[in-house]
Parts: C-alpha cells; sequence; structure tokens
C-alpha cells in the first residue's frame, strides 16, 4: 500500500524531470548553429540586426534571437530570351548569364527582399538599353564589349545589396530571320571572294616561279654556252700554235715531197687534161732547184 502511494506521489516529479529535459533540449536545439565555411548567419534579436556569425559553431538565445542563413558561394542566374531594339531599330533576341556573389550577408538580407527576382529585373533593363545604344552589326561583332558593360552597369546597382557581379556572359544572339539570310550570304561572297584571291595568288606565286625558273635557266644556258666559246677559243689557238710550230720547223726538202706527193695524186687520176693555174708554176721553181742541188752534189763526189 505505502509503496503504491510513493509511487502516486513520485509519478508527477518525473513528469516534471523529463519535461524539463525535453525543455533543455529544444533549447540547446535552438541556441546551438553550425556554421559552414561558405556560410554565415546573419542574426536578428528584436528585429534589429545584432551580427552577422559564422563559420563554425554559433550560440544565440533562442525565441529572442532569429537567425537567417546566407549563401557566400558564387550562384548565377540565367535571363530567358530578351527581345530588344537597338539603335538601328533592328529586333534582336539576347538571353546571357549573370554570376555573382554575396559579400556582406546582412545588407544582402536587409536592403533587398528578393535578390533573384530584383537581379533579374535590373539585368533585363540593363540589356535593353544598352543594346539600343548600339547598331545592330556591332550587336553581332562586339559581344565582349557587351558583358563588360552589363557586368559594370550590373555591378553599380547590386554593390548597394552586398553583392558583387563577377561576370555577364551573353549565350546567344538571334537576329531577324531577314538579316540572317543576308549574313549567310554575306558569309557565302565573303568565302567565294577569299578563294579567288587565294587562287590568284597562288597563280602569281607560280608564274613568279616559272619566270624566275626560266630566267636562271637562261643564265646558267648563257653561261654554259659562253665557256663552250671560249673553251673552243681557246682549242682553236692552241692548234694554230701547234700547226704554226710545226710548219715553222719544215725545210724546203720536205716541202718538196709534199708537193711531188701532190703532183703524183693528181698523175693517178684518170683525166687526160690538166688545168693548173698561173700560181702553179711557182711549185716548178724549188723542184728545179732541188734537182740541180742533188745533181751537183753527184758531180763533186764523181
Amino acid at each position: 500500500m505505502l509503496a503504491s502511494y510513493l509511487q502516486i506521489a513520485a509519478a508527477p516529479y518525473f513528469i516534471a524531470v523529463i519535461a524539463f529535459v525535453i525543455i533543455v533540449l529544444l533549447f540547446l536545439a535552438k541556441s546551438v548553429k553550425i556554421v559552414k565555411e561558405y556560410e554565415r548567419i546573419v542574426v536578428f534579436r528584436f528585429g534589429r540586426v545584432l551580427a552577422e556569425k559564422g563559420p563554425g559553431l554559433v550560440l544565440i538565445y533562442p525565441f529572442i534571437d532569429q537567425p537567417k542563413r546566407v549563401d557566400l558561394r558564387e550562384r548565377y542566374i540565367t535571363i530567358p530570351h530578351q527581345t530588344c531594339i537597338t539603335k538601328d531599330n533592328a529586333p534582336v533576341d539576347v538571353d546571357f548569364i549573370v554570376y555573382f556573389k554575396v559579400f556582406n550577408a546582412a545588407d544582402s538580407v536587409v536592403q533587398v527582399q528578393n535578390f533573384e527576382g530584383a537581379a533579374t529585373g535590373i539585368a533585363t533593363t540593363t540589356l535593353r538599353a544598352v543594346i539600343g545604344d548600339i547598331i545592330l552589326d556591332e550587336v553581332l561583332a562586339k559581344r565582349e564589349s557587351i558583358n563588360a558593360i552589363l557586368r559594370t552597369k550590373l555591378d553599380e546597382v547590386t554593390s548597394r545589396w552586398g553583392v558583387k557581379v563577377a561576370n555577364v556572359e551573353i549565350r546567344e544572339i538571334l537576329p531577324p530571320k531577314n538579316v540572317q539570310d543576308a549574313m549567310i550570304l554575306q558569309m557565302s561572297a565573303e568565302r567565294s571572294r577569299r578563294a579567288l584571291v587565294t587562287e590568284a595568288d597562288g597563280k602569281k606565286t607560280a608564274s613568279i616561279t616559272v619566270a624566275e625558273g626560266e630566267k636562271q635557266s637562261n643564265i646558267l644556258r648563257a653561261e654554259g654556252e659562253r665557256q663552250a666559246a671560249i673553251l673552243k677559243a681557246e682549242g682553236y689557238a692552241r692548234a694554230l700554235e701547234t700547226i704554226f710550230g710545226t710548219a715553222s720547223k719544215i725545210d724546203e726538202k720536205t716541202m718538196l715531197l709534199q708537193y711531188l706527193d701532190a703532183l703524183k695524186a693528181i698523175g693517178s687520176s684518170p683525166s687526160t687534161k690538166y688545168i693548173f693555174p698561173m700560181e702553179f708554176t711557182s711549185l716548178i721553181s724549188p723542184i728545179q732547184k732541188f734537182v740541180k742541188n742533188t745533181n751537183g752534189s753527184e758531180n763533186a763526189e764523181g
């Protein structure tokens, strides 16, 4: 009976202990926050910004402090196709991506309610303003310049929200259909022109090469002919020198023998009539002189 009474009396105590433990656990769960390296917690106390805490273990007062987590990693917003009018009244569709990151967690929470929505609105209006100041040809050709202008103008607005625009990248620019067709025709004409220029340059280079080859061939041929003429002339000169040297050593007797051989060859001919030029008589006198000298020599010996 006593044990039953004690159990009944102790029941409220155990319930109170259990309730206390549960309250403590809830208090600790609400008080202890684990903040990651790329996060920060903006703590509000009674509606006022108390501090920007993290990373690591952060303690707050539950039911008094209200934490707001902010991601500091770089993120991006995709802006869908926007129809813009260029300076020369040509409609173009442009879509791009905005890369951003939070550098002041408190301002990103206090200064703007929905940063991504606000950034999208600012980006589209800024894009239309930038494209409206540029003609179509420059829009198509100066994409990097447009990216830089958009980034600068967006950063001027978002910096007061504690957000830094890291980069802006235009993904696609679509001009009107008739402009696309004209661009295709222009590209085809430009390629044809380059092909003709390349072909003309090739023919020019080939002609120069052929002419240069013919020039070198003619030079070499002329040089060869000159060398051949020099060698031929030197051969003639050497032959004449040889003939002259040999002739200078021939005496009258040798010449007479040559004359007699010539007369003998004439006499062996089947002809019955011979015609001698007047100069032939000059050949007789050396023969007569030779015969006379020969006879004189034989008489002297007898």
